[in-house]
């Protein structure tokens, strides 16, 4: 569902702001103290990433592109292994996960870091 309703939403040329699109209100971090939240822009990248913009997904949110990627390319196997009733393929393993989710983590982290420090 997610990833339809990225498709669905032409992604804000400011590289944040496409959420508002869906009556959402703008980043409150943004509007109170002219700073982008962690999380600014990830709904613009899931949108350019479905259009094969992938340098715009990553300048958007980088974490958010990976997020984008990582649903993009998962929901269809859980999709699959839930239609069939058992696992398609292997497993990934709980170090897996937790590795992948730390490095999205930290990607989108560094990049709000140096958003702030850089203006």
């Amino acid at each position: 569902m997610l990833l339809a309703v990225a498709f669905w939403l032409p992604p804000s040329p400011l590289g944040f702001g496409t959420h508002q699109q869906l009556g959402l209100p703008p980043c409150t971090l943004l509007d109170w103290y002219g700073i982008r939240c962690p999380s600014c822009g990830m709904t613009t990248a899931w949108s350019c990433l479905l259009r094969g913009q992938i340098v715009p997904a990553l300048q958007a949110n980088a974490g958010g592109a990976m997020l984008a990627l990582t649903a993009l390319v998962g929901g269809p196997w859980l999709l699959a292994s839930g239609i069939r009733g058992r696992w398609i393929g292997k497993l990934p393993s709980d170090t897996w996960v937790i590795a992948a989710t730390l490095l999205i983590l930290v990607t989108t982290l560094t990049q709000w870091t140096l958003r702030l420090s850089l203006g």
